[in-house]
């Protein structure tokens, strides 16, 4: 919901998540950080997104327990995100990188692609156009079978002929 950007429904489930499962290590140091980061992403609070992240780090590289709810490596995704925004490129590009990196732990998640997207924006970002071009061919090539019209493709190939 955070992602979708639906705050009231994400800030429900935080509050319900967070008193149902008090003890719960996944809970709490996996799914609340990661709704929590993109909930102040979403109030362009991004320096805050980094810190609520912070707790998260010792669990993000594992693969949560279920596979009704998974969210592997969405911490890191977020905190990637929110390096965007604070314009710190070089950090960004890594927390992408574990992403890429981790394609047995990401799995088929959207994010797996999405980081392709982030480090062609981060490259692009501190003015690196080759290698930006590079990361934005190889989301094409993961969506090159995605409807035209999706919205993120549209602005990724928008980017991408910006690109100097």
């Amino acid at each position: 919901m955070a992602l979708a950007g639906d705050t009231s429904q994400a800030e429900r489930i935080v509050e319900k998540l967070n008193n149902h499962f008090p003890e719960d290590t996944i809970v709490q140091s996996n799914y609340l950080p990661t709704i929590r980061g993109q909930l102040a992403l979403n109030r362009n609070d991004a320096a805050t997104a980094v810190r609520v992240l912070s707790s998260a780090a010792a669990y993000e590289l594992g693969i949560a327990g279920s596979t009704t709810f998974p969210t592997n490596l969405y911490p890191v995704y977020v905190r990637a995100q929110a390096y965007l925004a604070l314009n710190k490129a070089g950090a960004a590009v890594a927390e992408f990188q574990k992403i890429i990196d981790s394609r047995g732990v990401v799995l088929n998640e959207p994010i797996g692609a999405l980081a392709h997207l982030g480090i062609a924006r981060a490259y692009a970002l501190v003015g690196d156009p080759a290698k930006a071009r590079t990361a934005y061919q190889d989301f094409f090539v993961l969506w090159k079978d995605a409807d035209p019209d999706v919205p993120i493709l549209k602005q990724a190939k928008a980017e991408y002929a910006r690109l100097k």
